[in-house]
């Protein structure tokens, strides 16, 4: 029918305007701000300090296209020996924060630390998007290093306890509290992702017999 209309405008010499293209709008997907680590360091809980864990974060970020943006670890850190304490909850920005798959996981760091917050096994991914093994998978990996209490604050006490001397150690005597990304778990405080129990120790094996890998939370700040 165009043709035809046009052949018809083109006798009379009358010029047919072009069609008129559609546009189509599709809201663009939030930037990741949130993931598991896909892999640990393999050093157990000797992390390299807080310095060497956001360092992975930002490497693993990078990796999957999300290097832009400053990423830090969601791990506490008792003051001694000249390091000052660092809450969990303290060193991850404002928010909000969206998965791999653009799914969010929480508005802010009150929404993050409450029933409001989206975090589960579904959502928990890591930068690249993928399902971290849980509880009744094989290997079990839902351990999360953190070194925080429920709201993100620092487990007083040694700090050998509770963040494995401040994420340096990997053999010897000490624990580090971690969460369970699954929110599967026994016990009072096996659902919580963030501190549901310590671990047997900080030796990679330690981290593996309790259900874990060393993996930790990572956040954009920015």
């Amino acid at each position: 029918m165009r043709a035809v209309l046009l052949g018809v405008l083109s006798v009379l010499g009358v010029a047919m305007p072009p069609p008129v293209a559609v546009a189509q709008q599709t809201a663009a997907q939030p930037k990741i701000g949130f993931f598991v680590t896909s892999v640990g360091l393999g050093r157990g809980a000797n992390l390299g300090g807080l310095q060497g864990a956001d360092a992975h974060c930002q490497k693993l970020a990078a990796s999957a296209g999300a290097g832009d943006r400053k990423w830090q670890a969601y791990l506490s850190q008792i003051g001694s020996g000249g390091q000052p304490n660092y809450n969990a909850r303290d060193r991850i920005g404002a928010g909000p924060w969206y998965n791999a798959k653009g799914v969010l996981i929480a508005q802010s760091v009150d929404a993050l630390h409450s029933d409001k917050n989206n975090l589960n096994k579904t959502t928990a991914l890591t930068e690249r998007g993928d399902v971290v093994n849980g509880r009744g998978d094989t290997p079990n990996r839902h351990d999360i290093l953190t070194g925080a209490d429920a709201k993100g604050m620092i487990i007083p006490g040694n700090y050998i306890n509770s963040t494995c001397g401040n994420w340096v150690r990997w053999f010897g005597e000490g624990s580090a509290m971690v969460g369970h990304h699954d929110r599967e778990g026994g016990g009072e405080s096996g659902t919580s992702w963030n501190s549901a129990h310590p671990t047997k120790g900080c030796a990679q094996s330690d981290l593996e017999a309790s259900g874990g890998a060393g993996l930790f939370y990572c956040f954009a700040v920015n």
